[in-house]
């Protein structure tokens, strides 16, 4: 029997996923899971939890439901209770969770009563599983409870059976990611009567439920119902233990519905999440916005189905086209849709209607795609009627005028036409056209249809006899009347039809310009303020709405940026002020939505999202949406951008990062580069040293007075250039940490100079030296320590690559109000390619002094250091007519000679 080796790939992903919750230390929840009230989860979850305090664990009761139950109330004995949130509420105290409370206490284990419970207006999120979910990312661990019918993918299962429609719902994902689910049962019979004896509901009740939702075959149904999703879920992890490679049956079946504003389609959409839980598969809802107009109650019914796609997993998609079959099958195509699953309602098809309907299109146009109704069984639902938007007189002078001056025009061509013996039909034409030139130049169908009867009314009096009048003698006038009128309100709904799809994908093309633009952008910037200015520029631009960012700078949050829009330049204390501050604070904790139009703390003014790339908050942004709604499409953009941001914030900080490690790389090789040269460059003048002194001891007498003035010399020319060393090494140490103190005087210059020539080396003599000065007076900025060694070290250098008998000529003069000063010698002169070099740390051109010793190249970079801390440049360029010429600029000071 061949034994199935593990999937490394599924081991990997397991072995990660363990490491992020020991790292993240999330909480654990465990669900009581029953199929109907009062069989005994508050109970169980009671003796669980006495069972875990027995066992050491910090337990507190953090909120269970009021129940009237004695033998319920006495487990509460012994367990530490949190009090509860009083929240007025329509003149009336409710009691609810106190999740403040509960964080703050922080135990490692809370009860916490009722999952799928609606919070109280004024609470932080307005279902009780997100406060739930808030204490797990803490790291608490949750006991909680649920029903079978408050689980949203068997909402409409359970209606159907119940007839009752259950408004407290918790998303499907709650329950499936659940670390422990314990299915709580008893026999149906026994639980109608612990319902008789009063144990469950109080007697009025009581008599209400048992005619109602607890008979027999509803409790029967809802017990299989319960059990079949506890064995789901059992499956589920099974296959997980067996590392089955899930994905495989993920890219062999991809289920999509389509989305709508019928009241039916939630219904579909259940259906399709649980089908897609079956077959493993991905899960689509599509929504095909069309060029018309729905009214805003179909608005509503279409975002709350959208979101109710969203809770059960679903990604959200949106195409345009107002043949809606024809954009299905072609997304369905392009995506690798295997299934679709559409509602059938209960509406009649119109009479001597031949048109294939929706279902028969899309079988033809995609006939490999298995296809599967869902019926409507509630009554006949009339479809969304369109809005009135277009047909609506939105009145304009302009508009009027262009309608005016069109029929104006119109007339006096068809006037033209009948002199010259043009037909009827020509000059129907014409008024034709012109409806269409209305349509096309004005606002609203209105205007076209307007039009329309107006050239009939024209037409009637111009052109039919009796001729200046409103009769017609012929009997198939008015068959031409309406044959007119009816051809000029087709043209003028086409011509507004057209217009529309026109806009639609005009803005479509725009705002997908205005995302690339924005990739564009943020590659572009350098920084975070750039990149988070880029962004809600972008944002302002699309939604016409504030902006405000919150950056992210070592895992705290940042004060606010700004970013208003016209008009709103001075309402950043509004949007800023400290309850806006605390909502992208808990954004930013807790790596979700919030504020306005979500489900936690929906009273902010702002809509806030984290801006993250997977779990890594880069930063927060608050949308001043000024109680608007996004729309699916806009949500899909905003999303999108906010990635692009993600994306240029982590680029940025893994820049910086780089940055930084190349510094610290950069440091390790100076500090590495600087002991090897500083190994070998001591050796010759430490060995010269102690060899001089070993025949000075031993040889002294013997030798005359000049040849032990020469060892002298050599023991002091070698001391001093060790000195030397020592004292460039501590400047360029003190420079390098920022510790260096420089104190800016108006100095001399000439003073300056002559005291750097009383400490040059001793080999000066061996050289023609001279000082120019312009001005005798001239005086500069500085710190005269630090400049009199970037003489003695330009000097120095000068002495040291150039024969004995060179000259060097000192210069100082002022120009353009600095000072200059240059160091010109008539020496062999410097390479081109070395002269950019030449002021790099440890870079000595491969110059060799004639006694064996090179330089450590420190000199010339702590002159640039030093020139450049007093604000003044220097260089290197070639002297003529052959040798080198250092120059340096410092500050010049203007003397007063009144003073």
């Amino acid at each position: 029997m061949e034994t199935r080796r593990p999937d490394p790939d599924a081991l990997l992903h397991k072995v990660i996923q363990e490491d992020d919750q020991i790292i993240h230390r999330a909480g654990h929840l465990k669900i009581f899971f029953g199929y109907a009230a009062g069989v005994g989860k508050t109970y169980s979850m009671l003796e669980a939890a006495h069972a875990a305090k027995d066992a050491g664990i910090d337990v507190v009761a953090g909120y269970i439901e009021p129940h009237t139950r004695p033998e319920t109330l006495k487990l509460l004995d012994g367990l530490e209770q949190l009090s509860p949130l009083d929240v007025k509420y329509k003149g009336i105290t409710l009691r609810e969770f106190d999740l403040d409370a509960a964080l703050e206490r922080h135990p490692q284990l809370i009860l916490v009563d009722e999952l799928a419970h609606s919070n109280a207006e004024g609470c932080r999120h307005r279902k009780r599983y997100q406060d739930i979910e808030e204490l797990l990312k803490a790291g608490i661990d949750v006991y909680t409870t649920i029903n079978v019918q408050h689980i949203e993918s068997l909402n409409d299962v359970v209606a159907s059976i119940t007839g009752v429609i259950v408004r407290e719902r918790v998303p499907d994902r709650v329950f499936d990611q659940a670390d422990q689910v314990e299915l709580v049962d008893i026999e149906p019979e026994e639980l109608i009567k612990r319902l008789d004896r009063g144990k469950i509901y109080r007697t009025e009740q009581a008599r209400q439920a048992l005619a109602h939702f607890f008979v027999p075959k509803n409790l029967v149904a809802l017990r299989e119902i319960a059990l079949r999703r506890t064995a789901d879920r059992v499956s589920r992890r099974a296959e997980e233990d067996a590392k089955i490679d899930r994905q495989r049956f993920a890219a062999e079946e991809h289920i999509m519905i389509c989305l709508s504003a019928s009241p039916s389609n939630a219904n579909v959409i259940r259906t399709a999440a649980r089908m897609a839980d079956a077959f493993h598969g991905a899960f689509t809802a599509l929504f095909v916005e069309t060029s018309g107009d729905i009214t805003e109650d179909a608005q509503k019914n279409l975002r709350e189905n959208l979101h109710l796609a969203e809770q059960l997993g679903a990604k959200v998609a949106t195409v345009y086209g107002d043949d809606i079959p024809m954009q299905i099958a072609e997304y369905a195509q392009v995506s690798g849709v295997t299934k679709v699953v559409l509602g059938r309602s209960n509406n009649r098809r119109r009479m001597f209607s031949t048109k294939k309907n929706f279902v028969d299109r899309l079988t033809v146009l995609a006939p490999e795609l298995d296809i599967y109704i869902i019926p409507d069984s509630r009554p006949p639902y009339a479809p969304a009627q369109r809005s009135f938007k277009g047909l609506a007189f939105q009145f304009s002078w302009a508009d009027v005028g262009k309608m005016i001056a069109i029929l104006v025009m119109t007339s006096l061509v068809c006037v033209l036409f009948d002199r010259f013996g043009f037909s009827e039909a020509n000059i129907i034409t014409i008024y034709i056209l012109g409806v269409l030139f209305i349509s096309m130049c004005t606002k609203g169908v209105l205007y076209g249809l307007i039009a329309s009867l107006v050239n009939v009314f024209i037409f009637n009096f111009l052109f039919t006899d009796p001729r200046f009048t409103l009769q017609a003698y012929d009997s198939g006038y008015p068959i031409t009347f309406l044959v007119m009128f009816a051809a000029a309100l087709v043209t003028s709904t086409l011509t507004m039809r057209v217009k529309s799809q026109a806009h639609r994908q005009a803005l479509k093309a725009w705002r997908t310009e205005v995302l690339l633009e924005t990739s564009q952008k943020l590659q572009r910037a350098k920084d975070v303020e750039n990149i988070l200015s880029e962004a809600a520029e972008q944002l302002k631009k699309l939604f016409d709405c504030s902006i405000l960012f919150y950056p992210s700078l070592d895992g705290v949050l940042q004060p606010p940026l700004y970013f208003p829009k016209a008009g709103e330049e001075g309402s950043k204390g509004i949007y800023a002020a400290p309850d806006e501050q605390g909502v992208a604070q808990w954004v930013f904790k807790n790596n979700k939505h919030a504020g306005a139009t979500t489900n936690t703390l929906p009273g902010a003014r702002c809509l806030y999202m984290a801006v993250r790339n997977h779990d890594t908050v880069f930063a927060v942004v608050g949308i001043a949406l000024n109680e608007r709604v996004l729309e699916a499409f806009d949500q899909s953009l905003l999303v999108a951008l906010l990635g692009e941001c993600a994306l240029a914030l982590e680029k940025e900080k893994v820049g910086r990062a780089k940055n930084e490690i190349e510094l610290k790389a950069q440091q390790e090789q100076l500090r590495a580069n600087l002991l090897r040269t500083i190994s070998h460059d001591l050796r010759t003048p430490l060995t010269s040293i102690s060899g001089n002194a070993n025949i000075l001891l031993g040889n002294a007498a013997v030798l005359d007075e000049a040849k032990r003035r020469r060892l002298y010399t050599d023991i002091y020319d070698d001391s001093m250039w060790l000195i030397n060393l020592v004292e460039n090494l501590l400047a360029v140490t003190r420079i390098e940490n920022g510790s260096m103190d420089i104190h800016m005087e108006p100095e001399l210059l000439g003073e300056v100079i002559q005291e750097a020539m009383d400490h040059l080396s001793r080999r000066r003599d061996e050289h023609e030296i001279f000082v120019q000065l312009k001005d005798d007076l001239l005086m500069a900025r500085m710190d005269s320590r630090l400049i009199i060694q970037v003489i003695i070290n330009i000097v120095n250098n000068a002495i040291k690559y150039t024969p004995a008998g060179s000259k060097i000529v000192i210069r100082a003069f002022a120009k353009d109000g600095m000072a200059h000063v240059e160091i010109a010698d008539n020496g062999q002169g410097i390479p081109d390619d070395a002269k950019a070099r030449l002021f790099d740390m440890f870079y000595t051109a491969n110059n060799h002094r004639g006694d064996g010793r090179r330089g450590l190249g420190l000199g010339l970079s702590l002159c640039k250091s030093i020139i450049s801390a007093h604000g003044g440049t220097i260089g290197v360029r070639d002297s003529v007519p052959h040798g080198a010429l250092f120059y340096f600029t410092l500050q010049a000071e203007e003397v007063d000679l009144h003073e």
